[in-house]
């Protein structure tokens, strides 16, 4: 069994939040994909340095456990497609 997270920003690169209907049709894919998910809904802050310049996003996190490593790694390369 493997733990995955999703780290999910709350805004876009150009500062638009992000629907929360995305959210929700997220929840409900990872949910028929995987029987089970556990959301943490509080807002966490994510940092990251490109070009010597620091970032910061809000994030969710999406969690799911699986024992189908070849599916989750393929649903999880969509999710970032989407």
């Amino acid at each position: 069994m493997k733990e995955y997270e999703l780290y999910v920003p709350l805004a876009h690169n150009d500062g638009t939040p992000v629907d929360p209907k995305v959210l929700v049709q997220l929840r409900e894919r990872l949910l028929a994909e995987f029987g089970g998910l556990t959301f943490f809904p509080q807002p966490n802050e994510g940092f990251w340095t490109f070009g010597g310049v620091t970032y910061r996003d809000e994030i969710v996190v999406y969690r799911v456990l699986s024992d189908r490593v070849r599916i989750a790694r393929a649903s999880f390369g969509n999710s970032r497609k989407s």
